[in-house]
């Protein structure tokens, strides 16, 4: 089959699509990528400029007030320690539950399976709902506290499926080997399962990160303390409230720089979970494959 694509490639209507195609996804990289260039370039733009100028990407001069007036700021500084500590932990939590609870329904020999298995397809198609949750977070007394960011999403039942698919494909000769050695099921499930599932954990670790950093609503239901406020919350309020006393700058006579300091948020809410990805990139393409073929 490799071949016979090969020899396709090499005719004049082969070569002719290999044009197009790359003419047509350059363009759509580039319309892609605009927007985001703007953003960075705009941070690093005077007020004048930003007001005069519709769009550009190099500004006509550099200057760092929107950085400094953003990190001269005890609030901003916090809310990005609060978001990284949240998302690493609740990714980490998540990660925790979600294979530990994967694994045990991949065996078929498991008391009960189906109808576990029947409860997560029914969470994953009906949710309790924003009021519901939010009266179960308040009982359990965990508003105004990060947990309440964390549990919540604890388990996400779709890819709990996904994974425990993968588990369900796992080679069994590595199981009954280890099994014969001695090895319990959770002996077998940490020294030999987990080291030979990374490219699925690099996938959904990424996946659960993303998740947690760009989450606006939860902390907007359950955090009411504004020195806990996460990063996607100073966002909001600096961004679409227009409020940049949300920084609590100590010089009340200063000016910011208000549209350079919204582009300027944007940017550090958005580079540090993209600079993750190139790290877990080896293990993404092929984790994203992983357990969705088989059920």
């Amino acid at each position: 089959m490799s071949a016979s694509i090969h020899k396709l490639h090499n005719t004049k209507p082969g070569r002719v699509f290999d044009v197009f195609n790359l003419i047509f996804l350059g363009l759509v990289a580039i319309i892609t990528l605009l927007p985001f260039l703007y953003v960075i370039a705009g941070s690093f733009a005077t007020e004048p400029e930003l007001a005069r100028r519709a769009f550009f990407i190099i500004p006509e001069t550099f200057t760092f007030e929107a950085y400094r007036f953003i990190f001269s700021s005890e609030a901003f500084v916090r809310s990005i320690i609060v978001t990284i500590g949240v998302t690493a932990v609740g990714t980490l939590v998540q990660l925790f539950f979600t294979f530990t609870m994967a694994y045990p329904l991949s065996k078929k020999k498991l008391r009960g399976r189906s109808f576990l298995i029947n409860m997560v397809i029914f969470a994953m198609l009906f949710s309790g709902g924003m009021i519901p949750t939010f009266l179960v977070i308040q009982e359990l007394g965990l508003i105004d506290t990060y947990w309440a960011l964390i549990l919540p999403g604890a388990i996400n039942p779709f890819n709990l499926i996904i994974i425990k698919n993968f588990f369900q494909n796992f080679s069994t000769e590595l199981e009954e080997a280890a099994k014969i050695d001695g090895a319990s099921e959770i002996g077998i499930f940490w020294r030999i399962v987990l080291p030979l599932s990374k490219p699925i954990i690099a996938t959904f670790a990424l996946f659960y990160a993303v998740g947690i950093w760009n989450d606006f609503m939860s902390p907007l239901l359950y955090l009411n303390d504004s020195s806990k406020w996460t990063l996607q919350l100073i966002l909001r309020q600096v961004t679409i409230a227009s409020d940049p006393s949300a920084l609590a700058n100590m010089d009340p006579d200063y000016i910011p720089p208000a549209e350079g300091m919204k582009l300027a948020i944007i940017v550090i809410a958005t580079l540090p979970i993209m600079c993750v990805y190139p790290f877990l990139q080896k293990h993404f393409a092929k984790g994203l494959l992983i357990g969705s073929v088989k059920g």
